[in-house]
């Protein structure tokens, strides 16, 4: 048994950090130190619209400390990320090689975790707000490049889903035109992802001034400033198709995570073109059918299409060969105790990556 901490979703959207006691991995798990963990609008939601006690955190990197019986894949001492869309291989969806979306995703029991002597289950089934986490094999990722656990961690979410959707769910062609609405975590790597595809227009969307000097540095060769009044982002739609000889964007991105923007992006791309939901929208949208008109297509794929053995590789060569930028994606990095800080800054928009360090 280990004694750690962790911070814990309590109801009414409040958390506490509290100590914790782990257990050793059972068979096909692996116990992880987690050294570093992101911090992103889904910890917040989660956390405030808990119904019960679970370890927040969806965005890890660490050291194996420990391997039941069946992992041969990673062994201790290996520094390792974390994948939330664990798949089993098995189903349906991942004999199809869609493991984004797999229908049987492998679990650890709550047991496996104590708080004030209690089972408690982890966000995402890997719970990494906390000094240790014990997850399914599937779930562990190695990692193979000199990379620090804070840029390493930040590929778990926001870094896959956005350069994900560019690369695997759109597929973005050389020399093609881009629109991404909002410069967030999301919306960046929707532009770092355009960029190592070889967009040769990408036209990033914010109403923060702050934000689309942001974006330049991560690819954007354009940039539009929204206004708060600009319903459907309409006007900013017409900025784009000015830029683009006034057909619209080859592809159009929504990241902004607000419902009334929802089907902003398909007033932003060309006909025949592809726009795509990468934000995670969890609500009814209203849409005009009119800007479906001709021939556009509106995807909306799960993070980014993810294959974590094939994907978590991948980005991880980027980043080693300077394509992919996570150091600069760091913002500031905070102490585990330091959570309530950490969201205030993502939620007042200063950072563009908050990053827990978890000693």
């Amino acid at each position: 048994m280990i004694e750690g901490k962790g911070a814990i979703a309590l109801t009414g959207g409040r958390f506490s950090i509290d100590p914790i006691s782990v257990h050793p991995p059972q068979a096909n798990e692996v116990l992880v130190q987690i050294r570093a963990s992101g911090v992103c609008h889904t910890d917040w939601d989660v956390n405030r619209n808990a119904k019960t006690n679970w370890i927040l955190g969806h965005e890890g990197a660490g050291t194996v400390l420990e391997t039941g019986p069946g992992v041969d894949h990673v062994k201790p001492g290996d520094r390792d990320l974390l994948n939330w869309a664990i798949p089993c291989g098995q189903c349906f969806q991942c004999v199809r090689g869609n493991t984004n979306i797999c229908e049987s995703k492998p679990t650890v029991p709550p047991e496996r975790t104590l708080w004030d002597g209690r089972p408690i289950g982890r966000a995402f089934g890997i719970g990494t707000m906390s000094t240790h986490s014990v997850v399914p094999k599937q779930a562990v990722i190695p990692i193979h490049v000199d990379i620090p656990f804070a840029s390493a961690c930040i590929i778990g979410c926001g870094v896959m889903t956005g350069v994900g959707s560019a690369l695997n769910a759109a597929r973005v062609e050389p020399g093609s035109s881009v629109a991404v609405l909002g410069t967030g975590g999301v919306g960046l790597n929707c532009i770092q992802g355009a960029r190592i595809a070889g967009a040769a227009k990408i036209i990033a969307i914010d109403i923060n001034a702050d934000r689309l000097e942001m974006a330049l540095e991560f690819g954007a060769t354009h940039t539009v400033r929204a206004s708060p009044e600009d319903a459907g982002l309409l006007k900013a739609a017409g900025e784009v198709k000015k830029l683009t000889d006034g057909r619209g964007a080859d592809y159009a991105f929504e990241s902004t995570a607000v419902p009334a923007l929802g089907a902003a992006p398909l007033a932003m791309i060309r006909n025949g073109g592809t726009a795509v939901q990468a934000s995670g929208i969890e609500e009814p949208i209203n849409f005009d059918m009119e800007l479906f008109e001709w021939d556009k297509t509106y995807i909306n794929p799960l993070y980014g299409q993810c294959n974590p053995a094939i994907d978590f590789p991948r980005l991880l060569d980027f980043y080693a060969d300077g394509s992919l930028k996570l150091d600069e994606m760091v913002t500031r990095t905070y102490k585990l105790e330091e959570l309530a800080t950490a969201f205030d800054d993502m939620l007042t928009g200063r950072n563009a990556k908050g990053v827990l360090l978890i000693d």
